[in-house]
Parts: C-alpha cells; structure tokens; sequence
C-alpha cells in the first residue's frame, strides 16, 4: 500500500520533471544545439526577413508587370485574328485571361474550340483517321507526310479554320461540316455559329501531364504544330511546371521540327507569360517561332531578352 510520504515524493518527482522539461525547451538545449551546428537564433531571424524581402520583391514585380501589361500589348495584334484551342487540362482561368490578353492586344476573337480526352487519349485513332480522311474540303490536300492521327487531325482542324495572308479560308459549310462531324464523334467541343476564320492560332494547357498520360503529350505536339503550320503562326502555353515530363510544351521543345513550327510559353498562370503569350503571336506573325518562359527547354524568359530563331518556311 503507498504510503502518504510516498504519494507525495511521487508528485515531487512528476513537478522537477516538468520543470526541468521548460527549462530545457526554453532555450538551453536548443542554445546547445545551435552552438553544435553553427546556427544561431540571430541567423534564423535573419534568414526569416531575408525570406520576407524576397516575397516582397515578387508581388513589387508581379505588381509592375500588371500595371505594365496594358501598354506592352495595346494593339500589338491588331489586324489579326486569333482561334483559341483548348486542352483538356487548361484551367479556366487561364483561358479567360488568355482571351482577355488578346483583346487588349487589339486581336479579333475568331472563337474558342476545345480538344477533347476521347481525342488526345488516341484511344479510337482509326476512327479518327476515317473522320479526317471523309471531310478534307473539295480541292484541299492534307500533307501527305503527316501520317500519325495527331498531325492528321491538326492539319484537317487547320485547313478549316485558319489561313495565311496568301491563302483563303475554307469555305463556310466546308468546316461547318468538318467540325460538326468531329463534335458529333466527341472529339470536338464548341457553340454553334461561334467559330470564324483566324490567321492565328493560341492553343493553352494545363499543368504538366501524369504519369499515366501515355502518348498524350506527343499526340497533342503533333497536332499543335501541324495546325499552327496552316495559319501564319500559333503558340502552345501552360501552366507553370508544364515544360515537364512527357507534356506537349515538353515534346514540342525536344523536337526541332514541332519547336519550328509554333512557340511554347510555360507561365500562362502569371502576367509575365500573358506578356509574353501576346508577344510571341506577334512574333510569329514575322515567321519567328521561339520557347519562352522559366521551365525546362525555354531559351529567354520572353520576347526580347535573346532572339528567336527564324523559322524556315513550309
């Protein structure tokens, strides 16, 4: 049986062992610590305002390229219109900041087409293959040297909708037709009599594809840079972090021919690539393509800071 003495010896020991617990966590194992391993309580104070002034040197900079933007874009796409391709992955908001860029940068809207899953999975390739092969407009060829069903539906989507200064559109009922029979198949989305003819194209994505995308990423690089080829130019942008991996940006960057054809911006999500986005559509319009933004394969940070190569002409 415990004792009174005891039970109170007991309690003693419980209160010396919570007191010296406070005072070792109050700073004189962590001061022991930090004499060990060279790190003081100064050096984190410091490390934490250097943090801080970081921070506040982004939202000083993502501040000015906002005020800025207006001015950089005004006009700069006027006289041309623009087709807005959507993946199935591009955040909403990317697109609707992407279009809001285009107006401000003087661009008529030629409307907005979405890429289905059903059709970047490349799951009904041969059924696709048919599509394309039964509604190519009277007189118009595809290249015969895209073969895969990626380029295949970019340059059917392209002979369509988009033309160069020297060329003219296909005819009204022509892609009407076309892209009714894609809809109708669940490859295509878009509203009814809200598609026009464009002389450029701005394809947008999301972020960077998962592991289990399969041949997505080449798939949708191919026919990016198959379409923008019918138009007088074409950019693909992303997400931050969408130069990775297997996705399109990735595939397009890699690959000398698809890279020639349309440029890539990998920051949609911030002003910086809105910037930019409406800068390299204005290049392209001049024949230069170029990869943009911060991710992996982009050559300048934008338009400007290091030229764009000269693309050859198809």
């Amino acid at each position: 049986m415990i004792s009174l003495r005891q039970h109170a010896i007991s309690l003693v020991a419980v209160f010396l062992a919570l007191a010296l617990g406070l005072f070792l966590g109050s700073g004189f194992v962590g001061d022991r610590v930090n004499s060990l391993t060279g790190t003081s309580r100064d050096r984190v104070g410091d490390l934490e305002q250097q943090r801080d002034e970081l921070n506040a040197q982004v939202n000083a900079a993502s501040g000015f390229d906002a005020a800025i933007a207006p001015r950089i874009m005004a006009d700069r796409l006027k006289g041309h219109s623009v087709l807005v391709v959507t993946l199935p992955n591009a955040a909403d908001s990317d697109v609707d900041s992407a279009k809001e860029a285009l107006s401000t940068a003087g661009a008529t809207f030629g409307g907005q087409l979405g890429l289905t899953d059903k059709l970047v999975r490349d799951d009904n390739a041969e059924q696709v293959r048919t599509i394309v092969d039964q509604t190519i407009p009277p007189g118009a060829t595809l290249r015969a040297e895209l073969t895969d069903s990626g380029s295949r539906v970019g340059d059917l989507l392209g002979t369509l909708l988009l033309h160069r200064s020297n060329q003219p559109a296909a005819a009204a009922s022509d892609s009407q037709t076309g892209l009714q029979t894609l809809r109708d198949g669940g490859f295509l989305t878009y509203a009814d009599n809200a598609i026009r003819p464009a002389d450029l194209v701005l394809f947008v994505s999301g972020d960077a594809l998962s592991e289990n995308a399969g041949a997505q990423g080449q798939l949708t690089a191919r026919l990016t840079a198959a379409m923008a080829a019918r138009a007088q130019g074409g950019a693909l942008v992303g997400r931050s972090g969408s130069a990775t991996g297997g996705s399109p940006i990735a595939v397009v960057r890699s690959d000398p021919a698809l890279r020639n054809a349309v440029s890539t911006v990998d920051n949609i999500d911030q002003q910086t690539g809105l910037i930019t986005t409406i800068l390299a559509l204005g290049e392209e319009t001049q024949g230069r393509s170029g990869s943009y933004g911060t991710g992996a394969g982009a050559t300048a940070i934008t338009v400007g800071a290091q030229p764009a190569p000269a693309r050859t002409p198809s």
